[in-house]
């Protein structure tokens, strides 16, 4: 079934994805649609949901206000268009991102003496940390809203959010310096492997969020694909100190 409930306190496109990350939390929720410029957000629901769970949902939000509107069945021009797009059209920023840091790498890697795997994949990390804390940084409260929905430190403790974008950008400093590589590769397994978990959980539980990995820049769905560039990084960490070893 699906409702359709007004929202106020809406401004910009980062209260759109902060409201569909808060209400997608509600237990029987399957879908949340926000619709920024009618200010109303469509729920499809997989049993009653009763308007005061609704409401308690956004409560450490006070500037975002539900009330109900006239229940009608009706699909956003916005979500049929996201739902149109092919695997590639919805990746593509972050794809791209991948391509030219792998190019870098292998460019960077070959120049001198020929192909070296483990300078390859240094330069690689630190292109990965310094543009993925880039865009984190463009719009730090952003993404601490969005990563507090789903990892399992920000949960907790909001402020490490505003912390992490910082951690990566030290990251990636530290692998493009080569500075203390064995510690940094340890503090980078310990940083991934936890934040892993969360994206693991939101992944296998199938709630439709945005992911924060390009911060509050991209509005990409968190997936497998996220899973894969978190395992990279600790699989690339792990090979790293197994070889310095």
């Amino acid at each position: 079934m699906k409702h359709t409930y007004n929202i106020s306190g809406m401004t910009c496109a980062h209260c759109q994805g902060k409201v569909e990350s808060l209400l997608a939390t509600v237990d029987g929720v399957n879908k949340v649609t926000v619709d920024l410029t009618n200010a109303t957000a469509e729920i499809e629901m997989d049993k009653h949901i009763t308007t005061d769970t609704l409401k308690a949902a956004l409560k450490e939000y006070p500037k975002y206000q539900l009330s109900e509107t006239v229940a009608v069945p009706l699909i956003s021009a916005w979500s049929e268009t996201e739902e149109k797009k092919s695997w590639f059209q919805t990746y593509k920023p972050i794809l791209l991102i991948f391509g030219y840091i792998a190019a870098i790498s292998i460019i960077a890697a070959t120049l001198f003496t020929g192909f070296n795997l483990w300078e390859g994949m240094r330069i690689f990390m630190a292109g990965f940390f310094l543009i993925f804390s880039f865009f984190k940084l463009l719009d730090l409260n952003g993404f601490a809203d969005s990563y507090s929905m789903y990892d399992i430190v920000a949960k907790k403790i909001r402020q490490w959010g505003y912390i992490y974008a910082f951690v990566e950008l030290a990251l990636g400093l530290a692998y493009a310096t080569n500075f203390q590589p064995v510690i940094v590769n340890y503090v980078t397994l310990v940083v991934m492997s936890v934040s892993i978990i969360g994206v693991l959980q939101s992944v296998f539980n199938k709630r439709k969020i945005k992911c924060a990995c390009l911060g509050a820049v991209f509005n990409l769905p968190m997936s497998t694909i996220t899973i894969i560039e978190d395992a990279l990084m600790i699989s690339m960490s792990i090979a790293m100190i197994i070889y310095m070893w």
